[in-house]
């Protein structure tokens, strides 16, 4: 966790709206700190060995987390996205690709089977998990290569399929996610889980390495056709010939197995309604897993903002409505640069400009993680004025929007919301003031 995040005291919301915004992000990414409740989680020292694994972007600060409260010695290794890394002492950190697979992801969840192989009853497995573990653990089955993988995941992003569809894909298409991690060792395994995911369903977080879950490869099939994506052949004819099945939850391998949620939207949502009611501002949480195009999602939040704005309902002013949950963007073309975050926010700030009382909205949009898409911004702010400035630059909105290429429309702007990464990811933050 970036402790560079942390800042007490919320600035006055009317006369400082983008830092009030930026207070409850760093709000809600404390909030997704797992140490707290990881410390409830953690199972009684076992007879023999305890060895971690994990996988996220979030895996390296949660290896780090352990160590400062496990008792008894420990060893492991876990794998996240480059850049994320951190010090550890005695878990070692490998860092792979993200959202596109490499070979660094490859070798990383063969390091990760490896360690628990040869593990016996006696043994005790801590799995961190969290979101982006989907990319970073590439491990193509038998006649799938790493090619087939990256085509298979730029194929899943491009799709505009929400992130549970992707995920029951992912894991049928997989040596080591759908269960198969903990499937392959003879320990108790007990999974400690950031949930990136809506719904905060446990078996499809990094399309659950540890959790079984009940689908099949036809399911997988129905997402194919529903999304009309074109993957490999190698891919097809592994799903079409049953050779996906992954272990399901009653297989006896999985007796003893627990799970716990240690950080999640819900918990972050909830930290940062309370921190902006401290302030005086009244906070709305209206869900925390939305999904959905981005630029679809926005238009209903930028409709609500403006029922505020002009007839001072369903909520009263001065209010901020926060929203969770992960959107979806289907590209149009090669598409430009930007994320999710920066696409709700450019489409958002395109339904409220010309509003007569745009002047008292603004929007935060941003991802936990603190890097949005492809970009080095973990989102943006947008207000009233956001339009204007993008024209004045040179560049019409609209057009941007359509070609997927928020990031330079934002940043010509100004608007760009810049954190590095957090250390962790519970999914989207979304927050609207309305004064």
């Amino acid at each position: 966790m970036d402790r560079t995040l942390t800042k007490s005291n919320p600035p006055d919301a009317h006369k400082e709206p983008r830092e009030f915004l930026s207070q409850l992000f760093r709000t809600a990414v404390r909030a997704a700190d797992p140490l707290t409740e990881m410390k409830a989680c953690l199972p009684p020292r076992p007879r023999g060995r305890t060895v971690v694994i994990g996988a996220g972007k979030a895996a390296a600060q949660m290896a780090a987390a352990l160590e400062s409260i496990w008792t008894g010695g420990v060893e492991g290794v876990v794998v996240t996205r480059y850049g994320f890394g951190c010090k550890t002492r005695f878990i070692e950190v490998l860092e792979a690709s993200h959202p596109i697979p490499d070979q660094a992801g490859v070798e990383a969840s063969y390091r990760l089977m490896n360690a628990v192989k040869d593990l016996t009853p006696d043994d005790l497995v801590i799995a961190l998990i969290s979101g982006g573990g989907s990319a970073l653990l590439s491990a193509p089955p038998a006649g799938l290569t790493l090619k087939d993988d990256i085509e298979i995941n730029s194929e899943l992003l491009a799709s505009g399929a929400p992130i549970s569809a992707m995920n029951v894909v992912r894991k049928h298409l997989s040596a080591i996610k759908g269960s198969r991690l903990a499937a392959a060792t003879r320990a108790k395994v007990v999974s400690l889980l950031v949930s990136d995911v809506p719904g905060d369903l446990p078996h499809l977080i990094a399309s659950g390495p540890t959790i079984p879950d009940w689908s099949t490869p036809q399911d997988a099939l129905n997402i194919v056709e529903q999304y009309r994506m074109k993957l490999p052949q190698a891919a097809m004819h592994f799903l079409r010939t049953l050779q996906a099945v992954a272990p399901l939850p009653d297989a006896s391998v999985f007796s003893g197995h627990e799970h716990h949620i240690v950080a999640s939207a819900s918990m972050s949502l909830e930290a940062a309604a309370d921190q902006a009611r401290k302030a005086g501002i009244e906070a709305a949480i209206l869900s925390d897993s939305m999904q959905g195009e981005a630029r679809g999602v926005a238009q209903v939040h930028a409709a609500i903002a403006r029922e505020i704005a002009m007839r001072n309902r369903p909520f009263s002013r001065p209010v901020v409505l926060l929203s969770g949950g992960e959107t979806t963007v289907t590209l149009l073309g090669h598409g430009g640069k930007g994320g999710r975050n920066s696409e709700f926010a450019l489409g958002f700030a395109i339904e409220i400009a010309g509003f007569e009382s745009a002047g008292n909205i603004h929007l935060l949009a941003a991802d936990t993680d603190g890097i949005d898409g492809h970009s080095d911004a973990a989102g943006a702010f947008v207000d009233g004025g956001t339009v204007t400035r993008i024209q004045a630059a040179g560049y019409d909105p609209r057009i941007m929007l359509d070609t997927n290429d928020s990031y330079t429309a934002l940043a010509a702007s100004g608007d760009l919301f810049v954190t590095g990464p957090t250390g962790t990811n519970v999914n989207d933050f979304r927050a609207i003031l309305i004064t």
